[in-house]
């Protein structure tokens, strides 16, 4: 199959108006005929519902969680980019489209990233007439920050809580049309399969998470926006719900699964503290506005730290090594999230790190309370200084915080078109569940960008476009063989899960897939160590299928089969993860392939060989998938050695 990218001809700023002056419509009469299915309600899946309910579509919305509100997207906080320029320090769309390419290391399409620089200031304005509280100067206009990755302060920002007040704004849409009965929403509900009808996405199977039992939904299209899959690494910054399996289980009914090897680590999490944890936690990365990241210059004092005999407020200024802005002086602790987490990884390994495992590295905020007042301070990060010493029990006003890179966000996932369209016809992806955008490494408040661009200004259209012409096919009944077959695939699956009746819990084995995937599918990747990791994760998929222990009853509230469930999706999933890594025989943002860096340990692309989108095919479960290849063409931005210096 080749792929079709459907990149609109014309010039990179005219694309996404001349796709808008021609796409097909479908008129407000025929709209009460069509129903559309949403999964997840994220930014991106509760913007896409509220817009398309409003523009009269019937839409089901699904959600794992108790309430839409609970959705991952509240955790995004430190904010979110659009073009605006209120700073007028020289920002425009061609500055945010050119920085999202080069931050991703120039592995993302330019069509797709020019449009979501287009369309960012209109976010900021529906988000503003919604009423999200976004953070004001004094004069009573809206305040930017800087963030990494770009030289002009382009970043809108609630403190710390952007993302929960954008998905307040989002929820209040859904609200509305919930209320008015364009949108029906279904909670604690978590899809397990797509069905496919002649070639076309036409509805999914859920199972009810309070009662256990299988629900057929039909559909004219899907939209999956179920966010990323990081927790394959089990220990991650996700929330526990957050996982990769309708986005797995879609790619093996027939959707290209789009560079699963692009992993964000990103650099300011609180670093691990034991062996019974079950997730990280992000101190947001606005942080590094007024945080300067630093370690001993001597090896002894981070000894002395580690042992607990030396506290961070005894080391003198002439021995802290503030290395960020050593190596990069242009950008300094605003470096892309990639590049600051290796800095610290480096550093720790050569044995500088602080804290009691050496794991660690400080961000400190003396000079900016000396220089700013505490009072700036608690304004801007407040919450997270709260958050931060309810962790840790330490106070960051007064000794600095500890952080250590974390998994963070996939860039990789379902293989989208300009439309973002899947290679299902009427599957659509939208957020963090495509690949689209960001490359081999997001810049940060990028995330809340892509999703709201995504539901609110980017699927009314393309959505519509599909749609013309499926107003002359009938609701299709859900006792239809296709839903029936599903249905008992997903029913034989669990049936097999449940009869395993092994020794290991769930999470004991999802623990040990993390470990995998951390020591040789993480920050640092050879071919010795992804050879290895695969052979790894096979054993381990056995062992899984041959004893696991899950308790309880498959009619019926069961958490450890929902996991289960997920975990079997990972230990599929993280092979194909490290497949695509090894693979690609360079190194380009998140993925550091140790065998390719320069002098200076950047990374170092392979452009004449890898400038393409890895775009996975399912061939079934014993047999390998097939890696078709979408070039990328730069025909509006120099491609060059990436430069924070």
């Amino acid at each position: 199959m080749k792929l079709d990218s459907k990149i609109p001809d014309g010039p990179l700023a005219e694309k996404w108006t001349n796709y808008k002056a021609s796409q097909d419509l479908v008129n407000p009469a025929n709209k009460r005929k069509i129903d559309i299915i949403v999964v997840g309600t994220g930014l991106a899946g509760a913007g896409a519902a509220a817009s398309l309910g409003e523009l009269g579509f019937n839409v089901k919305i699904f959600c794992i969680q108790d309430s839409p509100r609970r959705a991952h997207s509240i955790a995004a906080q430190g904010g979110i980019n659009a073009t605006k320029n209120y700073p007028n320090d020289g920002d425009s769309i061609y500055r945010l489209f050119y920085d999202t390419v080069k931050g991703g290391d120039y592995r993302a399409r330019e069509a797709n990233v020019y449009r979501l620089a287009e369309v960012s200031s209109n976010i900021i304005d529906q988000c503003v007439a919604q009423g999200v509280p976004f953070a004001r100067d004094y004069g009573g206009l809206l305040d930017n920050r800087s963030f990494g990755g770009a030289q002009v302060s382009r970043t809108f920002y609630a403190r710390g809580q952007t993302g929960q007040q954008l998905l307040l704004g989002a929820y209040g849409a859904l609200s509305k049309e919930i209320h008015k009965g364009s949108v029906e929403l279904f909670t604690r509900r978590e899809m397990l399969d797509l069905v496919v009808i002649d070639g076309k996405a036409r509805g999914i199977i859920t199972r009810n998470l309070i009662n256990g039992k299988l629900e057929k939904y039909f559909g004219h299209a899907v939209v999956i926006a179920t966010g990323g899959y990081g927790n394959a690494f089990f220990l991650s910054t996700m929330a526990m719900t957050s996982n990769g399996s309708a986005a797995w289980q879609v790619y093996k009914k027939g959707a290209f699964f789009g560079n699963p090897n692009f992993t964000q680590i990103h650099p300011t999490c609180i670093p691990v503290h034991g062996d019974y944890q079950s997730k990280l936690t992000l101190m947001s990365e606005s942080l590094r506005n007024d945080g300067r990241i630093w370690v001993p210059k001597n090896k002894e004092d981070a000894e002395k730290i580690q042992k607990g005999e030396l506290k961070p407020g005894g080391i003198k200024e002439e021995d802290r090594d503030y290395y960020l802005e050593r190596r990069y002086p242009a950008f300094g602790n605003l470096v892309p999230r990639d590049v600051a987490s290796r800095a610290a990884k480096e550093r720790c390994d050569a044995g500088y790190g602080v804290g009691s495992t050496g794991l660690a590295v400080y961000l400190d905020f003396a000079d900016a309370i000396k220089r700013l007042g505490k009072n700036v301070i608690e304004a801007r990060y407040g919450n997270l200084f709260q958050m931060y010493e309810k962790i840790v029990d330490e106070n960051p006003y007064e000794t600095p915080m500890m952080i250590y890179p974390a998994i963070h966000y996939t860039m990789g996932g379902i293989w989208v078109d300009y439309e973002l369209q899947t290679t299902i016809p009427g599957l659509f992806a939208a957020g963090e569940a495509n690949f689209s955008d960001h490359g081999a490494n997001r810049l940060g408040a990028s995330a809340l960008m892509q999703g709201l661009s995504d539901g609110y200004f980017v699927l009314p259209y393309t959505l519509q476009n599909y749609l013309a012409d499926q107003i002359q096919v009938a609701r299709i009944p859900t006792d239809h063989p296709e839903f029936e077959k599903t249905e008992k695939e997903i029913t034989e699956r669990q049936e097999k899960l449940m009869a395993v009746k092994g020794s290991q819990s769930v999470d004991g084995i999802h623990k040990k897939l993390g470990r995998i995937m951390w020591e040789y599918v993480g920050m640092g990747r050879n071919q010795e160590g992804l050879e290895k990791a695969i052979g790894m994760i096979r054993e381990l998929r056995a062992e899984f299928w041959k004893d696991v222990r899950i308790p309880g009853r498959i009619d019926e509230l069961n958490i450890e089969l929902d996991k289960a469930m997920r975990v079997a999706d990972f230990l599929e999933l993280g092979e194909l993860m490290a497949k695509d890594a090894l693979d690609r025989k360079e190194s380009c943002g998140g993925h550091f392939r140790e065998e390719y860096q320069t002098p200076e340990g950047e990374a170092l692309r392979d452009d004449e060989n890898f400038t393409f989108v890895s775009a996975w095919e399912y061939q079934g479960d014993d047999k390998e998938p097939i890696l078709h290849k979408e070039p990328l063409i730069y025909e509006n931005i120099e491609v060059k050695q990436r430069d924070y210096k």
